[in-house]
C-alpha cells in the first residue's frame, strides 16, 4: 500500500470528477477540517438523539438514522433551499444514501438519485450566485476549493453526494459492527469491560467495511511474483490483512483488549494505507467512538437476531438485527468511553 509502484497518479474514488491529483487532496483536506470544526455540534445532536431512541429499534436501519440526524447540519445547512433538503431527506430514507436491501428498493432509489442531483444541481447554481465567506456545510466547503471556472453544477452536485455518501455510510456501518460485536462477545449483565475507543479499534479490524482497495497501474510492475501490465486493477483486502495468523494474535477472535499492548498487531488498515489513506480517518474514528460512547452511556445494550456474516452491499455491512437499550440506574454503567 506505500510502494510507489502502487501509489501512481490520481485516486479512482472520484473517478473523472476531480482532473489532478493536487485536486482530490484539497477537497478531502477541504471536507475533513469542516467536519472536524463541526465535531462540538456532533456531541450536541447526539445528547438529544439518545432521549429519542427507542428502547428497541432494528438495526442498521436505526443506527444510519441515528449518524445522519447527527451530522445533518454540517452535511446540509437547514437554509439550503427547500426543495433540496427533501430531496435529501428522500434520499436517505429511499435508498440512495444507504444501500437498498430488495431489488425494487434500488430501481426506485436510481429515480430518487436523479431528482436529488437535479436538486442539488440547483442547490449549487444558487449557492454559486450568492457565495458566503465562512463555510456553512460539506458543499461550501466544496465550493471554496471548486472554484466555478473548475467544475460544472451538475459535476459539482456528483462530486458532493459522493462526499456526503463517504462520510455517513462507513461511519453508520461501522458503529453498528461495533455494537453488534461487543453486545455478542459480552452477554453478562455488567458493563462492557472495553472502553469505547477499544470496541471501535477492534470492529474495525475485525469487520472492516471496505472489502477491497484497489488501484489501476500504470506501468508493468511486480509484486509477490506476479506481473501486472499497464490498465490492470491491483487490489488489496483489509478484511484478509487484519486476518493474517502470522501478524495478528488469535485474529479471528473479537478481543478489544489487544489495543492495550503493541505485541499483537499486524497490518491495520480499515481507512487504507500510505498516501491514498482516507484523509478523514481520524475524525471517522472520533465520530464513532463518540456515538458508541452516547449509545453506552447508562444503559445495558443486547441484541437479538444477531449474525456476523456481512451482507456486501458497497462494502461490509451488518444484517439486521434487534438492539435492546435499557436504561440502567445507579451508576455511570456503560460510560467507559476513554479512548
Amino acid at each position: 500500500m506505500r510502494s510507489p509502484e502502487y501509489n501512481t497518479g490520481k485516486s479512482g474514488f472520484f473517478g473523472e470528477l476531480l482532473p489532478t491529483r493536487q485536486a482530490q487532496v484539497e477537497v478531502g483536506h477541504a471536507v475533513r477540517n469542516f467536519v472536524r470544526t463541526g465535531l462540538p455540534r456532533h456531541r450536541t445532536e447526539l445528547t438529544r438523539a439518545m432521549t429519542e431512541l427507542p428502547v428497541v429499534s432494528r438495526w442498521p436501519a436505526a443506527g444510519n438514522m441515528l449518524v445522519h440526524r447527527c451530522l445533518d447540519g454540517p452535511l446540509l445547512h437547514p437554509d439550503s433551499l427547500a426543495t433540496t433538503r427533501e430531496r435529501v431527506r428522500q434520499a436517505v430514507r429511499g435508498g440512495v444514501v444507504f444501500h437498498a436491501p430488495h431489488t425494487w428498493q434500488r430501481a426506485w432509489a436510481e429515480t430518487l438519485r436523479a431528482r436529488l442531483l437535479t436538486a442539488l444541481t440547483e442547490e449549487v447554481r444558487h449557492r454559486r450566485q450568492q457565495p458566503v465567506d465562512e463555510p456553512r456545510d460539506v458543499l461550501d466547503a466544496l465550493l471554496g476549493v471548486c472554484p466555478r471556472t473548475d467544475m460544472a453544477d451538475r459535476s459539482m452536485a456528483e462530486l458532493y453526494l459522493m462526499m456526503y455518501r463517504a462520510i455517513v455510510v462507513p461511519v453508520s456501518a461501522s458503529l453498528a459492527w461495533s455494537v453488534l460485536l461487543a453486545c455478542l462477545h459480552h452477554t453478562a449483565d455488567s458493563p462492557w469491560p472495553w472502553p469505547a475507543g477499544q470496541i471501535v479499534r477492534e470492529a474495525l479490524r475485525h469487520r472492516p467495511v471496505p472489502w477491497l482497495l484497489g488501484r489501476t497501474v500504470s506501468r508493468t510492475v511486480e509484486f509477490g511474483g506476479v506481473v501486472f501490465r499497464p490498465g490492470d486493477l491491483l487490489s488489496v483486502s483489509p478484511y484478509l490483512m487484519h486476518h493474517q495468523t502470522d501478524r495478528w494474535t488469535d485474529p479471528d477472535a473479537f478481543r478489544p483488549e489487544r489495543w492495550d499492548t503493541s505485541g499483537q498487531h499486524g497490518s491495520y488498515m480499515p481507512f487504507g494505507a500510505g498516501p491514498y489513506i482516507c484523509v478523514g480517518a481520524a475524525v471517522a474514528q472520533t465520530l464513532l467512538t463518540e456515538s458508541l460512547t452516547a449509545l453506552m452511556r447508562d444503559a445495558r445494550l443486547t441484541v437479538t437476531d444477531g449474525d456476523l456474516r456481512a451482507v456486501m452491499a458497497e462494502g461490509n455491512v451488518p444484517r439486521p438485527f434487534t438492539l435492546h437499550r435499557a436504561p440502567r440506574h445507579g451508576g455511570p454503567g456503560h460510560d467507559t468511553g476513554r479512548r
